[in-house]
C-alpha cells in the first residue's frame, strides 16, 4: 500500500557544527504531522530522539549526542512518511575539557556535566578535572577482561588522577593497539604540555615581580609600626583607628554601591530562575502536556514523556522538582485507571486490547491487566450467549409471524444448506413429493435451527480473538520489550499458574454452548440441572430430519473453525458428543417420518396397471425409502474425529426396529388396499379390464374394479416386492452401513409371505363363492317344509342348473387341469405332480383321437392367447456373475 505522505527531507541545520550536546535547529520538509508521528532522529549516527522537540512539519529542535562519526547526515523517520534523507551534514567537534580554574573565552555549558538519561550528577571534584586524553592520541579500548587486569596490577588503578595510578595498566586498557610511533608522539605531547604549564607560571611571576616586592615592603612597614606602638589593647590605638577607618570606608562603599549591588543580586536571582525554568521547562510543562495528550489520545507521547521524566527526576531531592513530579505521577495514575477501564470495556477489538495492555505494561500498572482483560472477555462471551438464547425465546413467544425466522443468506458464518435438500429422487414414476419443497425450506428455517446458526456465529466471532489474546499473553507479545524484561520472571510464574484457569474458561464456554444448543434441539436429553438452558422452548415439539441435518452441518462447520485455531481436541469433545447425539436423533426422526409417509401411500394408489401387471405403488414405496436414506447420507458419514452413528448396540436395535416398522407399515397398506370396499375405489383412471377371461386383454370404460381384481393386483405387487423392491431396499440399507440388515429382510419377507398367503386364500374363497352361491338359494328357496311337501313331480331348476355347471366344469376340467399343470411345471413339487395325476385319472379318459386333437388345439390356443401371462411362470434364469462396469 502506498504511503499517504512523502518521506522526510532535511534541507538545513543551524549551526552546522559543534561539540556534543550542542542545541541545533533542523529545517526541512515533511518532518512529521505531530510529536507522535516523529519516531526516529539520528545525527552522525547517534539517536537524538530523546532530546528532540517537534515544532512543526518543517522545524525540529534537539541536542547533538555523543556521535560515533565526526561528520554525518541528519536522518528523520516518521510514521506517515517513513525514513527520510538529508541534503546537508553536521560536523561534530571534539573540545578539550576545561577546568574550573582554567581561563576560557566562552561560557562552559553545565550540560556537559549532567547526564539527562540516568539523572545522576557525575560529582567530579573541581580540582580533579583533567583532560580525558592526556596523551593527545586516539583512545582504542582493548578487550582485556577487567578481572585479569586487576589480578595483574593488584592495588593499582588505571585512573591517572588516582594516587595508585599505573601507567602500564592505562596503556594496556586504552592503547593496546597503538603503534610505537604514535606513543612517541604522545611523549612529545606530554612534554609540550608540561613546558606550557611551567612557562605560564614563570611568566606570571616575572610580570608581577615589582608588585610583589612593593606589597612585601608595605606589609613589613605596617608590621614594624604596630610593634612600635605597643598599645594594641588601648582605645585610640593605631589598630583601633585603622579598623574605624576601614569600617567607614566599607560603609561608604556600601552606601555608594548598595542600589547597584541590589539590582545585580536581583538580576542574578531572576536570571538563575529563568535559567532553571528554561532548562527544566520539560518538567514544569509536563502535567499540562500529559492532560492535553490524553485528551487527544496520544498515549505513546505521554508514555515517552513519563519515562523521560522518571529517569531524570524520579529520585531527585529538589523540592520544586519533587512537587512537579508528584503532579506527573497523579496524572499518570489517572491515565492508568482510564486505560484499564478502556481495556475492560466490551465489546472491543483484539488490536485495541493489545494496545491498551502494552500501554499499561509500559506505565507499570499494578496487578496483571492482561489477565483481567481475559477474564472480562470470558464473562462477556458467556453473557452474549445467554442474551442470544433469551432473545430467540422472546421472538418465539412473539407474534405468529416470528415463529419461523428467516435466515440471513448473506451472513458471514451462515452454514450452507445440506446438499441432500437440493437433490431429486432418481426414480421417475409416480412421485408424490411436491416440487420446490426443498428450495422453499432453504429460505425458511425453523426458529430453533436459526438460533443454532445465530449462536454458533456469535461464538465464532468472539472466541478466535479470545484465544489469540491468550496466545499473545503466553508468548509475551502483549508487552513491550522493556516491560517484558522487567516482569519476565513474574509473568512466567503467572502463566504457569493460569493455564489451568484459562482451560476452565474455554471448557465453560464450550459447556455453555452445548447446553444451550442441546436445550433447543434435544430438550428431552437435558438433565434437571440444565433446565435453564431449555427454558422457553417447547419440549414436546420435535424438529424434522431436515432441521436436525441443517443443525448438524452448522455444528460441524463450527467444530472445524475452532479446530483451525489449534484449540486442543479435549476442550471440543463436548461438541463432538452433541453432534453424535444429533446424528442419532436425526436418523430416528427421519425413519419415523418415513413410516408416516409410507402409511399415506395407500391414498396415492390409482390402480393403473402396467404391462407387467403392477401399479406404481411399489415404486412409490421404494422411492420414498431411497429418498429418506439419501437425505441421511451426510448425517451417517463420519467426519474426522467423529464416531459411527451405529456404535451403540441400543442405537442399532432402535434403527433396525424402525426399518422393520417401515416395511411392515407398507405391508399393512397393501392389506388395507386389498380389503378396501368397492365404493372407496376410484375407477376414473382404470384403463384395463382385469376380470376378463384373458385378465388384461379388453378395455371397458364403464367397468368397476371388483374384489377379485383388487386381490390379483395386490398379489402381483406382493410378488414384485418379494423379488425386487425389498432386495433393492436392503442393498440401500447396506450401502448406508445400516446394521441388522438380515433381520430386517427376514422379518419383512416373513410378513410379506404371510400377507400373500392370506390374500391368496381370500382369492380362492372368492372364486368358490359363485358355485356355492348358486346352490344355497335353491336349497332354501320357498322355505321348504316336509309337512307341506307336495308329491314330487320332477327335479327343481336349481339342481338342473347346478348339474349343468358341474357338467360344464367337468367337460373343461381336463383342458383347465392340463393348462394349469403346464403353466406351473417349473415350480411343481413331487406332491403337486401327484395331485395333478390323480385329478386327471379321476376324469373320463379320451378314447378317440379327435378328442385328443381337440385338446391339443385348445391348449395351443390358450398358450398363444396368454403367452405374456404364461411367461411370468417360467423358471428364472441363473444369476449372472456381476462384473465391474467402468463408469463413463
Amino acid at each position: 500500500m502506498s504511503r499517504t505522505r512523502q518521506p522526510p527531507l532535511v534541507t538545513g541545520i543551524s549551526p552546522n557544527e559543534g561539540i556534543p550536546w550542542t542545541k541545533v535547529t533542523i529545517r526541512g520538509e515533511n518532518l512529521g504531522t505531530g510529536p507522535a508521528d516523529l519516531i526516529g532522529l539520528t545525527i552522525c549516527g547517534h539517536n537524538c530522539l530523546l532530546t528532540a522537540e517537534w515544532m512543526s512539519a518543517s522545524k525540529i529542535v534537539c541536542r547533538v549526542g555523543q556521535a560515533k562519526n565526526d561528520k554525518g547526515d541528519i536522518i528523520v523517520t516518521t510514521k506517515s512518511g517513513g525514513k527520510g534523507t538529508s541534503t546537508v551534514s553536521f560536523k561534530l567537534l571534539r573540545p578539550e575539557k576545561i577546568g574550573i580554574l582554567d581561563q576560557s573565552a566562552v561560557w562552559v555549558d553545565e550540560m556537559n556535566y549532567y547526564d539527562m538519561r540516568t539523572d545522576r550528577n557525575k560529582g567530579i571534584p573541581p580540582l580533579s578535572l583533567r583532560p580525558a586524553n592526556p596523551l593527545g592520541i586516539e583512545i582504542e579500548k582493548g578487550k582485556f577482561p577487567q578481572k585479569d587486569l586487576e589480578m595483574l596490577f593488584p592495588g593499582m588503578s588505571a585512573d591517572f588522577t588516582s594516587e595508585n595510578f599505573s601507567a602500564a595498566w592505562y596503556l594496556i586498557e586504552n592503547h593496546s593497539n597503538t603503534s610505537f610511533e604514535q606513543l612517541k608522539m604522545a611523549v612529545t605531547h606530554l612534554k609540550r604540555q608540561a613546558n606550557k604549564k611551567s612557562e605560564g607560571s614563570l611568566a606570571c611571576v616575572k610580570g608581577g615581580l615589582s608588585t610583589f616586592f612593593e606589597a612585601q615592603d608595605a606589609l613589613s612597614a605596617i608590621h614594624q609600626k604596630l610593634e612600635a606602638d605597643g598599645t594594641e589593647k588601648v582605645e585610640g590605638s593605631m589598630t583601633q583607628k585603622l579598623e574605624n577607618v576601614l569600617n567607614r570606608a566599607s560603609n561608604t562603599a556600601d552606601t555608594l554601591f548598595q542600589e547597584v549591588l541590589g539590582r545585580k543580586d536581583k538580576a542574578d536571582s531572576t536570571r538563575n530562575a529563568l535559567n532553571v525554568l528554561q532548562r527544566f521547562k520539560f518538567l514544569f510543562n509536563l502535567p499540562l502536556s500529559i492532560e492535553r495528550n490524553i485528551q487527544k489520545g496520544d498515549y505513546d507521547v505521554v508514555i515517552n514523556d513519563y519515562e523521560k521524566a522518571k529517569s531524570l527526576f524520579g529520585k531527585t531531592e529538589v523540592q520544586v522538582f519533587k512537587k512537579y513530579y508528584a503532579e506527573v505521577e497523579t496524572r499518570i495514575e489517572a491515565l492508568r485507571e482510564l486505560l484499564l477501564d478502556k481495556l475492560l470495556e466490551t465489546p472491543s477489538t483484539l488490536h485495541d486490547q493489545k494496545r491498551y495492555i502494552r500501554y499499561l505494561s509500559d506505565l507499570h500498572a499494578p496487578g496483571d491487566p492482561a489477565w483481567q482483560c481475559i477474564g472480562a472477555q470470558h464473562r462477556w462471551i458467556l453473557q452474549l450467549m445467554h442474551s442470544c438464547q433469551e432473545g430467540c425465546v422472546r421472538d418465539l413467544k412473539g407474534p405468529p409471524g416470528l415463529h419461523s425466522a428467516t435466515l440471513d443468506l448473506d451472513g458471514d458464518v451462515r452454514a450452507s444448506v445440506p446438499g441432500h435438500l437440493g437433490q431429486t429422487a432418481s426414480l421417475k414414476r409416480g412421485s408424490n413429493f411436491q416440487p420446490g419443497r426443498d428450495d422453499a425450506w432453504r429460505y425458511q428455517t425453523p426458529h430453533r435451527v436459526a438460533f443454532v446458526e445465530k449462536l454458533t456465529k456469535l461464538v465464532l466471532s468472539q472466541l478466535p480473538n479470545f484465544w489469540k489474546l491468550w496466545i499473545s499473553y503466553v508468548n509475551g507479545s502483549l508487552f513491550s520489550e522493556t516491560a517484558e524484561k522487567s516482569g519476565h520472571i513474574e509473568r512466567s510464574k503467572n502463566v504457569r499458574q493460569r493455564q489451568n484457569d484459562f482451560k476452565k474458561m474455554i471448557q465453560e464456554v464450550m459447556h455453555c454452548l452445548v447446553k444451550l444448543l442441546r436445550g433447543a434441539l434435544l430438550p428431552l436429553s437435558v438433565t434437571e440441572g440444565g433446565g435453564r438452558q431449555c427454558r422457553g422452548w417447547e419440549v414436546k415439539a420435535e424438529l424434522s430430519g431436515q432441521g436436525l441435518a441443517h443443525a448438524i452441518q452448522t455444528l460441524r462447520l463450527t467444530y472445524e473453525s475452532l479446530t483451525a485455531l489449534e484449540i486442543p481436541n479435549d476442550l471440543l469433545q463436548t461438541i463432538q458428543d452433541l453432534v453424535l447425539d444429533l446424528r442419532v436423533r436425526c436418523v430416528v426422526v427421519t425413519l419415523q417420518h418415513t413410516a408416516e409417509e409410507v402409511k399415506r401411500l395407500a391414498e396415492k394408489e390409482d390402480w393403473v396397471v402396467d404391462s407387467e401387471g403392477l401399479t406404481s405403488l411399489p415404486c412409490h414405496f421404494e422411492r420414498c425409502v431411497v429418498h429418506s436414506l439419501q437425505s441421511l447420507r451426510e448425517v451417517l458419514e463420519c467426519k474426522p474425529g467423529e464416531a459411527s452413528v451405529f456404535q451403540q448396540p441400543k442405537t442399532q436395535e432402535e434403527v433396525c426396529q424402525l426399518s422393520i416398522n417401515i416395511m411392515q407399515v407398507f405391508i399393512c397398506c397393501l392389506e388395507q388396499l386389498s380389503t378396501k370396499p368397492d365404493a372407496d375405489v376410484d375407477t376414473a383412471h382404470l384403463s384395463v379390464d382385469v376380470s376378463s377371461p384373458d385378465l388384461f386383454g379388453s378395455i371397458h370404460e364403464d367397468f368397476s374394479l371388483t374384489s377379485e381384481q383388487r386381490l390379483l393386483i395386490v398379489l402381483s405387487n406382493c410378488c414384485y416386492l418379494e423379488r425386487h423392491t425389498f432386495r433393492n431396499i436392503a442393498e440401500h440399507f447396506e450401502k448406508h452401513n445400516f446394521q441388522g440388515i438380515e433381520k430386517i429382510t427376514q422379518v419383512s419377507m416373513a410378513s410379506l409371505k404371510e400377507l400373500d398367503q392370506r390374500l391368496f386364500e381370500n382369492y380362492i374363497e372368492l372364486k368358490a363363492d359363485p358355485i356355492v352361491g348358486s346352490l344355497e338359494p335353491g336349497i332354501y328357496a320357498g322355505y321348504f317344509d316336509w309337512k307341506d311337501c307336495l308329491p314330487p313331480t320332477g327335479v327343481r331348476n336349481y339342481l338342473k342348473e347346478a348339474l349343468v355347471n358341474i357338467i360344464a366344469v367337468h367337460a373343461e376340467a381336463r383342458l383347465e387341469i392340463c393348462t394349469l399343470r403346464d403353466t406351473v411345471a417349473a415350480h411343481l413339487t413331487p406332491e403337486s405332480r401327484s395331485s395333478f395325476k390323480q385329478a386327471l385319472e379321476a376324469l373320463p379318459q379320451l378314447s378317440s383321437g379327435a378328442d385328443r386333437k381337440l385338446l391339443e388345439l385348445l391348449l395351443s390356443r390358450v398358450r398363444s392367447g396368454v403367452h405374456l401371462q404364461l411367461a411370468c411362470f417360467q423358471a428364472a434364469p441363473p444369476p449372472a456373475v456381476k462384473t465391474q462396469v467402468p463408469s463413463r
